[in-house]
């Protein structure tokens, strides 16, 4: 029988190491012959990344050792790092690996059964952030590897150029930039990877400009391959990466492209409202028709990492797709037919990461009680099996809370979705009456979505006690374009009456402490939750991590490249409207806080640089506002050492602890100042 407690007294066997090993999950798997490999966190080395391999008996092993750290820095969040080939590495028949590694983004050509060290395969540079790679193909009978290259030109973020170039194999690169060949001349600012055609005489790509975001307008690239590898021909195929004028215009996202077994392109655009499948034949540019597959769903996603893959043709004629409203399903579907069969399993979220090996479909999953795994569907019986990175719970599930998904309403009547995780123990209830302190979530990006997935971070507030509300609110993906498109110079604005819309009715429902709610959230959603701190008096507390601070500050060169212009969108043009700068930055509203506030910074962060956190210290300084300033040397944007990450979340408890009079004993108190 559970014990009565406090609300946010429970004890919890999920403590903040529990958490921290949780955190991560697989990526960018690939098949290599008959073997499924991908990339694995590592959070007790380092935070690196390890190439994960798993062979045709189902054994299972780490294919690289520290310090190796398989990671691209592309557009700063990276994109598809490695691509392998079985058969390729020469007379052994094992299979070759090509690989960028983090700490010097230099390529390495990697056989693994050869017992030989990595080889380097590009060049250092020492000019700004040198060369850097990322969605590889591999050309084993040309004797290359074609990926995307970030070419930094001098010393500002800025100052760089992206190309589809051309490395080769045999190492004549490594110290020679003049051996890598380029195949596209540097026209747009932003490029993926080639895709080839079957009889490999074609080419296509993305590619689009500032001031667009790829999740605005982008172009389809076409180009033919000639017999010793050039791109001729480059034209435009489809696309539309034109002023992004939202669902009553003409702006159209293309966010992939793929070749089908007959010569034909699929795409997954925007053009209806929602990212759907079209085809295209490349011999007639007018033939992109209407989605394969028409429904209120989307059948893609925000390019942030290039080389993601929401859908994959496969040899049957069939496709693969990752899609759904607010969620993000497995399925396949008969392009013909139009007909859509849903994957088996307790799986709600697939990433945009997919591989195959003739009838059988690889990807990565999770459910609201599954962690991230990696996991096979085999398209002509439709079981599906976890071949890799098996889910297995730490603890008793019981642990776990109860989620589930709502609608609520926000200004003006919209809809706004959340994911809520009440408060859940096995042992403990609170008391009859009483209603629990709640924590409001959000999402970074802002163009992103929290999916509904087991995470021990969540678990780790909520099994003591405390909720959790994830808002996905208005400019989100998942919900199409005119949901997304709400945040539309409006950043600052819905983003924090939707989160304060979800606050608000959870307490006048009864189901949270209106006196005890609190706000927390990194990267765009640190800004959200600054901002809601310096807007309103709803909260009793934030938690901001490595947040956006200064607008005026972080356009153009304070921040990366591939996020320089986009203010445009969320704010205005910055020469159109620059009092919306000053006007909804939280360093220029410092004098409006009241609530405590925990900062949590990376110094190595480029996106996010702590210059920012240093402002908004100064403008609340001499004010009295509660407040502790936690810095991390060596972390960039997102945590990724174990030892910060449980520093992070202790502190985090600490600030409720303290804010909410919670009196918890077990928890290092983290001293508020001011």
């Amino acid at each position: 029988m559970a014990s009565t407690a406090p609300y946010g007294t429970w004890s919890s066997p999920i403590d903040a190491a529990l958490a921290a090993s949780h955190d991560g999950r697989p990526e960018y798997v690939g098949v290599v012959g008959d073997e499924v490999w991908w990339t694995a966190p590592r959070p007790a080395e380092g935070g690196r990344r390890t190439l994960m391999r798993r062979r045709a008996d189902g054994a299972e092993e780490s294919a690289l050792p520290a310090p190796w750290n398989v990671r691209s820095r592309v557009m700063e969040y990276g994109g598809t790092p490695w691509v392998g080939a079985a058969g390729a590495a020469g007379a052994d028949g094992g299979p070759l690996i090509v690989f960028a590694h983090f700490a010097d983004q230099r390529l390495y050509a990697y056989q693994p059964d050869s017992g030989a060290e990595p080889r380097p395969l590009t060049p250092l540079s020492p000019v700004g952030g040198g060369l850097r790679w990322a969605d590889l193909r591999l050309d084993a009978e040309r004797g290359e590897v074609w990926a995307v290259l970030e070419e930094f030109t001098g010393e500002a973020a800025s100052d760089l150029r992206r190309v589809i170039a051309a490395v080769p194999l045999d190492g004549s690169a490594a110290e020679d930039r003049g051996a890598i060949r380029e195949l596209t001349d540097g026209a747009h600012r932003f490029v993926t990877g080639p895709r080839l055609s079957p009889d490999g005489r074609q080419a296509a790509w993305i590619a689009w400009d500032h001031p667009r975001m790829p999740w605005d307008g982008t172009a389809v690239m076409l180009a033919e391959v000639t017999a010793d590898g050039r791109f001729t021909d480059v034209r435009q195929a489809a696309g539309d990466q034109g002023p992004a004028r939202g669902t009553d215009g003409t702006a159209e996202s293309v966010c992939q492209v793929e070749w089908a077994a007959d010569g034909t392109l699929l795409l997954s655009s925007d053009a209806g409202g929602w990212w759907n499948l079209r085809r295209l034949d490349p011999r007639r540019p007018e033939s992109a028709g209407a989605a394969l597959c028409p429904r209120q769903e989307e059948f893609g996603g925000p390019l942030w990492r290039i080389g993601q893959r929401w859908f994959l043709p496969l040899e049957s004629g069939l496709v693969a797709v990752v899609h759904g409203l607010g969620a993000q399903r497995l399925g396949v579907l008969d392009p013909e037919s139009g007909e859509l069969v849903d994957a088996p399993g307790p799986w709600t979220e697939w990433e945009p990461t997919l591989a195959a090996h003739g009838t059988r479909v690889v990807g990565v999953a999770a459910g609201p009680h599954r962690g991230y795994e990696v996991v096979e569907l085999d398209t002509r019986t439709g079981r599906t099996r976890v071949i890799g990175a098996e889910h297995s719970d730490p603890i008793d599930p019981a642990y776990y809370p109860r989620s589930h998904s709502r609608v609520f309403k926000g200004p003006d009547g919209r809809d706004v979705h959340a994911h809520i995780h009440p408060p859940h123990h096995p042992g403990f209830t609170g008391p009859e009456g009483a209603a629990p302190p709640f924590v409001v979530w959000v999402h970074g990006g802002p163009t992103s979505r929290s999916p509904l997935v087991l995470d021990l971070e969540i678990a780790y507030f909520t099994s003591r006690g405390i909720g959790v509300a994830e808002v996905n609110y208005g400019g989100s993906t998942g919900y199409g374009r005119a949901y997304r498109d709400r945040l539309r110079e409006n950043w600052g604005v819905v983003d924090v009456e939707d989160c304060a819309a979800v606050a608000e009715a959870l307490a006048e429902a009864g189901e949270a402490d209106r006196a005890r709610l609190a706000i927390r959230g990194g990267s765009a959603g640190g800004w959200t939750t600054a901002a809601s701190l310096t807007s309103t008096t709803l909260y009793a507390c934030g938690t901001i991590i490595y947040p956006v601070l200064d607008l005026a500050g972080w356009a153009d060169d304070g921040t990366h490249d591939f996020e320089s212009r986009y203010l445009d969108s969320l704010i205005g043009p910055l020469a159109e409207v620059p009092e919306r700068y000053r006007d909804r930055a939280p360093v220029h509203r410092a004098d409006r806080v009241t609530a405590p506030f925990l900062l949590l910074q990376g110094l190595a962060d480029p996106i996010c640089p702590p210059v920012q956190c240093e402002r908004f210290l100064a403008a609340v300084a001499g004010r009295g506002i509660r407040h502790a300033y936690l810095a991390f040397e060596g972390e960039g944007h997102g945590f990724r050492r174990a030892e910060t990450m449980v520093r992070a979340l202790e502190a985090e408890l600490s600030l409720y602890d303290q804010t909410f009079g919670l009196g918890r004993a077990d928890v290092p108190m983290v001293p508020l100042s001011g």
